[in-house]
């Protein structure tokens, strides 16, 4: 079964739609490893403003190349955020005039090796130079910036281009295997349990999701766990905290509710609120159109 179709990770924001954030599906090709492509409405943007904004991110468990063209400075910048086990606020300064293009891939946690030059040990939580570990990619994703005419041309480029750098030989079987079973169980899975159902041992378990992840088993399971109960709270209109405390193994809703603001900074009564506050601005669910 491919992973992709036993879970579906969301952000702090899932129904966002905005003049410069709106997502969009990758072909079904690249769906087993690329959450989704994402960016401005339009390719090409004149700020307006000098205004700052800021925007929650809470852990989803993927992995993102962030593109950013400059064409007013012409200056071109390709960063790799890997896998966070944190929230954090972002802040983002506008230039009143300044024309720029923002593109991005958000990758799968298990999907983003199959395309990375470099292992992904000591990747968590660091935003730098996608060079490092992707630089064909990002030589020539990040000239396309400059020449797509729109950003459907430049995502139906980019899947050539990234199904033209995908190697299965990169990914481990052994961690798409651990990987499976965590999905399976929604996070709610003893570690203990999991190595008993894996061909090899502990410290090579560690390993190799150090290597291929940049996350140990148990803190993605505790991340799988709470995506799972942020999609529950957020898309289950009949959601009970005590049903969710049985679901996903809590030992009390406490410890549920202690947990899920450690991955999210606020409650869940606030999580839902600033999830829906735009909700007006809905975009419909990954269209293609």
């Amino acid at each position: 079964m491919e992973l992709y179709t036993i879970y579906r990770p969301i952000t702090a924001t899932p129904f966002k739609s905005s003049e410069n954030y709106r997502e969009f599906e990758p072909c079904d090709a690249l769906k087993p490893y690329i959450r989704c492509f994402w960016g401005g409405r339009e390719l090409y943007q004149t700020e307006k403003d000098d205004t700052v904004t800021e925007e929650l991110v809470t852990p989803d468990t993927c992995m993102d190349i962030i593109f950013t063209a400059d064409f007013t400075g012409n200056k071109l910048a390709g960063r790799f955020r890997g896998i966070d086990d944190r929230p954090f606020v972002t802040r983002a300064a506008g230039h009143e005039g300044k024309t720029r293009s923002l593109f991005a891939i958000r990758f799968y946690a298990w999907g983003a090796a199959a395309f990375a030059e470099e292992s992904l040990r000591e990747t968590k939580d660091t935003y730098f130079d996608a060079g490092y570990h992707f630089p064909a990619l990002k030589k020539e994703l990040g000239e396309q910036l400059f020449y797509a005419a729109d950003i459907r041309q430049l995502i139906s480029t980019a899947e050539k281009i990234l199904l033209k750098h995908l190697r299965l030989r990169r990914q481990s079987e052994t961690v798409l295997q651990a990987v499976h079973e965590i999905l399976k169980n929604r996070g709610n899975l003893p570690m203990s349990d999991l190595k008993r159902r894996l061909p090899v041992g502990d410290r090579q378990l560690e390993r190799l999701f150090d290597e291929y992840i940049g996350m140990s088993p148990k803190s993605l399971s505790a991340i799988v766990r709470y995506q799972c109960l942020w999609n529950d709270l957020i898309y289950n209109k009949s959601f009970n905290t005590l049903d969710a405390v049985y679901r996903y193994g809590y030992s009390d809703q406490a410890h549920l509710c202690h947990d899920f603001k450690k991955y999210h900074s606020m409650n869940m009564a606030d999580a839902r609120e600033y999830a829906l506050r735009n909700v007006g601005n809905i975009q419909d669910p990954f269209s293609r159109s």
